[in-house]
């Protein structure tokens, strides 16, 4: 299966892609724990139904050396106990941010009071941008087709 788009090499592509790789740098380098940053990013992909993201993700989570039981668990992180509660609120937070059509309210004041119990402001602000991100991620791979499977830990690093 081949792309719709070779986004990557396409000039205004790379262009846009540069740019938002730069902010998921600057998030990267945020004092929000990079496990938490790799769960917000699986839990959001699988969500979307974005595979690229999904493969990507649990690859550099494992390769850091995430368990391949949590990674098995993101998907029921509220049935697993494999997850500390400052883990869960950014888990809540990722899925109702990325969900945010699905609510007329948009993310509720109890999942953002949990995770502010959680974080402090620079990581709350690392969280929302890391949400942000990754459903921007998540709809260029889906859009285009972008197939899974062969990604490598570190590939775009």
């Amino acid at each position: 299966m081949d792309a719709r788009l070779d986004y990557f090499a396409n000039p205004l592509g790379a262009k846009f892609l540069k740019h938002i790789n730069s902010a998921g740098h600057a998030l990267g380098l945020s004092a929000l724990p990079m496990s938490t940053q790799e769960l917000v990013k699986i839990r959001a992909s699988q969500i979307n139904g974005c595979g690229f993201c999904t493969d990507m993700h649990t690859k550099d989570a494992a390769h850091a050396g995430e368990t391949q039981q949590r990674l098995n668990l993101v998907a029921a992180w509220r049935e697993a106990g494999v997850f500390t509660e400052a883990e869960r609120a950014a888990l809540e937070l990722a899925e109702q941010g990325t969900r945010i059509a699905d609510a007329a309210g948009g993310v509720s004041d109890d999942a953002w009071a949990e995770a502010a119990k959680h974080y402090d402001e620079e990581q709350l602000a690392a969280l929302v941008g890391l949400i942000a991100l990754i459903n921007t991620y998540n709809r260029i791979n889906v859009i285009i087709q972008q197939p899974a499977g062969d990604y490598v830990p570190g590939q775009f690093a």
